[in-house]
């Protein structure tokens, strides 16, 4: 049975790399999308087997993304492929629903054993992410060792990033008034009082570079 694919990806040549190295008989790449919104609209209109996803997207990112994915098509398999350092938005992802992860840096077997495995209905864990985190954001959802949920975590990471909360709004997908409640919540809950205080605060703990 051929697999068919969207490769979600914002940058060309990976895209393409990932083209060529599907290049086999069982799998078929139906779709390209360059951003989170072109993906999720790939995967309603396409119906693939599987999304490639990749998690730093403009317009939507691969986290949310996949939330929406596998809200609105949930048979729909979602495969983040992620770099090693990026464990913290590869849970996150899990928590949205991913059904699995791989390295990009991964060869053509390791690829397609990812593809069959969620296929087939199983959850596919790559190397590189700590087990801890990952039984954190799926059992608890809260950011190690602290007390943010997945979508403040997520909130946290965009107010430190410079944006503004009609700006989060439109990217998450949610309203005005709760992204001003999440970042009241998030302000409380880490005894910060401004954004340059959440900006250091995210450093430290991975969210942002």
């Amino acid at each position: 049975m051929t697999v068919r694919i969207v490769i979600a990806e914002d940058q060309e040549l990976v895209r393409q790399g990932l083209v060529a190295l599907l290049a086999t008989d069982d799998v078929t790449v139906v779709g390209q999308a360059e951003d989170g919104k072109g993906a999720l609209a790939m995967a309603k209109a396409l119906l693939p087997d599987v999304v490639l996803m990749d998690l730093s997207m403009p317009e939507l990112d691969g986290v949310e993304a996949t939330r929406r994915i596998k809200q609105q098509v949930p048979q729909v398999k979602v495969l983040v492929l992620t770099t090693a350092n990026c464990e913290r938005r590869v849970a996150e992802a899990l928590a949205a629903g991913a059904d699995g992860y791989a390295l990009k840096k991964l060869g053509h077997g390791e690829l397609m054993a990812a593809i069959t495995a969620v296929c087939g209905g199983k959850t596919y864990l790559g190397p590189g992410l700590s087990s801890d985190l990952v039984k954190e954001y799926l059992e608890g959802a809260e950011i190690g060792g602290g007390s943010l949920t997945a979508r403040e975590s997520q909130v946290l990471r965009l107010i430190a990033g410079g944006q503004k909360n009609r700006e989060i709004a439109d990217q998450l997908g949610i309203a005005i008034k709760t992204v001003e409640t999440h970042r009241t919540k998030i302000m409380q809950k880490l005894d910060l009082h401004n954004s340059a205080e959440l900006a250091a605060y995210a450093i430290r703990r991975g969210l942002i570079e």
